[in-house]
């Protein structure tokens, strides 16, 4: 990494040993208690209070610039909060980072981009090291470990129905297959919880569900996952907490509870209509344009 990207640094080696697996589920994976963030001097949100726990799966919510990725980066440590308490893994930002697993906004790989996507997962485990990885020369010199290691990484890649691609150039392979490789990537070093800045981005709709299935799944398996999202309604079966940040103001809970017209409509100062279908399921309309409000 760039001397000039001194967060990233901080980042990755934080991230050096593997984590030792899942919390068991049912404990405090991540507690805030009146939570504000400021930045460039002005007021993103305040008053979050929300308790997430091992296991569970948990999007946050809200317009463009509210202050959702940066509730991500209070998450690693990277951005002070300006009021309130905030412990992650039992202890303050940043002590617990190689027990998490970060995958930021959404990158694109170009057609051109040869490397395999099991490669790329790879680099999830010795991508903080100096130089080119070199598989060949490990295998000669610690083969055990390098064996341990390989059967590690194909049961990651499996883990996130990679197997059938993971092969392949990862620029040769569609959106949704490069997200999952992603995501095996943050997955490989065993992390306790899992934040995902908008990786639902730019896919299609079949796409954006099977990936919450996905890390539904994950969360399932006693590993916390944090996404920020920007419409909820493809997702909305599979969550557990949502935490809405909308207009300086924070609100975080079970979907049931959070997602209701009242609620809505008062923090986005504008009509906003939740219906449960016959099936039972929380459908959110007339939510404000994205391209004149920054909304979701």
């Amino acid at each position: 990494m760039s001397p000039a990207h001194p967060e990233r640094n901080s980042v990755v080696e934080a991230l050096d040993p593997p984590g030792p697996g899942p919390s068991p589920v049912g404990a405090p994976t991540v507690v805030a208690a009146g939570v504000a963030a400021r930045a460039g001097g002005r007021l993103l949100f305040e008053g979050l209070d929300a308790t997430v726990t091992a296991g569970q799966f948990v999007a946050v919510l809200g317009p463009n610039g509210a202050g959702k990725s940066t509730f991500l980066r209070m998450l690693l440590g990277l951005h002070p909060p300006a009021a309130g308490s905030l412990t992650v893994l039992g202890e303050r930002p940043g002590r617990r980072n190689h027990d998490i697993g970060y995958l930021p906004q959404r990158r694109s790989f170009d057609s051109s981009v040869r490397i395999r996507g099991v490669d790329l997962v790879r680099l999830g485990v010795d991508g903080h090291r100096w130089g080119t990885p070199l598989p060949l020369v490990r295998r000669l010199f610690d083969r055990a470990r390098f064996e341990q290691e390989q059967r590690h990484l194909d049961d990651v890649v499996a883990r996130v129905g990679a197997t059938a691609y993971g092969q392949r150039a990862i620029g040769e392979v569609s959106g949704g297959e490069q997200q999952r490789l992603l995501i095996a990537q943050a997955l490989v070093r065993q992390p306790r919880l899992l934040l995902l800045d908008e990786p639902l981005d730019s896919l299609d709709l079949p796409n954006q569900q099977g990936v919450a299935a996905l890390l539904q799944q994950i969360s399932a398996d006693g590993v916390t996952v944090v996404i920020v999202a920007h419409d909820v309604n493809p997702i909305l079966g599979y969550l557990d907490q949502v935490i809405y940040i909308v207009g300086g103001r924070a609100l975080a809970g079970p979907p049931e509870t959070v997602i209701t017209t009242e609620n809505l409509s008062r923090l986005y100062g504008a009509p906003i209509e939740v219906i449960r279908t016959s099936s039972g399921q929380l459908v959110v309309v007339g939510q404000p344009d994205a391209a004149s409000f920054h909304a979701h």
